[in-house]
């Protein structure tokens, strides 16, 4: 497991917008190879939504050999409903972009079988050849969808029944008024995002900081659905400052020098004139290893390794 600390939820929009270029690229999709994309909705991965927008338009990735499988979708909201996850997809991302609309599947919270609903959409899945990386966020209680506390580390899409927390928390997008907000939703298992071949988690904020604390520094526990990722072989958790409060400092450093020792190597391989400057920081930082300065050293590390990437050198 990997964790990367940004500054603020802004580079964190920025840099795994970067990440989910990269890999789409490197994976060269085509009419016989689609690269399978796993997606979330609410506020935290907007910022990587309007990034890919803006990566599309420049030309830096296309979409059209993409498919994408979203995590989760209210029961009974109407897909034109303006907090439906439906709407949210099209409005924030898919409409903005040149994905082939066959090629999104969301699950249909208003399907007459709401079971063979999930059941399909797990069929589905299967049969594009499983996700390549899936993309999510977690609550202020660690549910990642709405595999809310207590639910089963190898569970599959389901109709889940929503937490009291998770419905307070969603009452603020419908008029604060808990008798609008859908009490039941679809939503993809903890087992189903553990198939996928990559897992990259994005948290930020200071009222999640408890949750990534419960992901990283305690064990599993069905409690606490996102620490279930520990398990996984390539798990990336994507963080600002305000989400590592919790976090041990030794926590915070190992993981700041680690990403700060990659990125080096990184950059040595691929341009020996940047390396330079990166390694000149890095040993200086070595001498005081301060949070802050560790933060600024590693954004000024991925600031080179982004432009390299842009420039075609990895």
């Amino acid at each position: 497991m990997r964790l990367i600390i940004l500054e603020t939820s802004k580079s964190v929009g920025s840099w795994s917008a970067k990440y989910v270029t990269k890999r789409i690229n490197d994976f060269k999709p085509g009419p016989d190879k689609y690269f399978v994309l796993g997606l979330p909705t609410g506020s935290t991965p907007l910022g990587m939504y309007k990034e890919l927008i803006e990566f599309y338009k420049q030309g830096k990735v296309s979409f059209r050999y993409v498919k994408t499988f979203n995590m989760d979708e209210y029961v009974g909201l109407p897909r034109d409903h303006p907090e439906s996850y439906h709407y949210f997809m099209w409005h924030n991302f898919f409409k903005h972009i040149d994905i082939e609309p066959a090629n999104v599947h969301i699950l249909d919270g208003n399907a007459k079988d709401l079971v063979a609903e999930c059941n399909l959409f797990e069929q589905q899945i299967k049969e594009a050849g499983g996700v390549e990386l899936f993309i999510g966020g977690i609550g202020p209680d660690g549910h990642i969808a709405f595999n809310e506390p207590g639910s089963s580390l190898v569970s599959r899409t389901r109709v889940k029944t929503l937490a009291q927390d998770t419905l307070e928390a969603n009452a603020r997008f419908f008029d604060n008024d808990m008798s609008k907000v859908p009490k039941q939703a679809l939503t993809v298992g903890v087992g189903t995002v553990m198939d996928s071949k990559e897992v990259m988690i994005l948290i930020t904020g200071a009222h999640k900081a408890f949750a990534l604390y419960k992901a990283i520094e305690e064990g599993v526990n069905h409690m606490w659905t996102v620490s279930a990722f520990q398990q996984h072989a390539n798990t990336l958790m994507i963080c600002d400052e305000d989400a590592t409060l919790e976090l041990r400092v030794k926590t915070v450093k190992y993981f700041k020098v680690l990403v700060l020792f990659t990125l080096t190597q990184m950059v040595y391989i691929i341009d020996m004139v940047a390396f330079t400057s990166s390694f000149r920081a890095y040993s200086e930082i070595q001498m005081q290893l301060t949070p802050r300065m560790l933060t600024q050293t590693v954004n000024s590390l991925m600031d080179v390794h982004s432009q390299l990437i842009e420039q075609g050198k990895t």
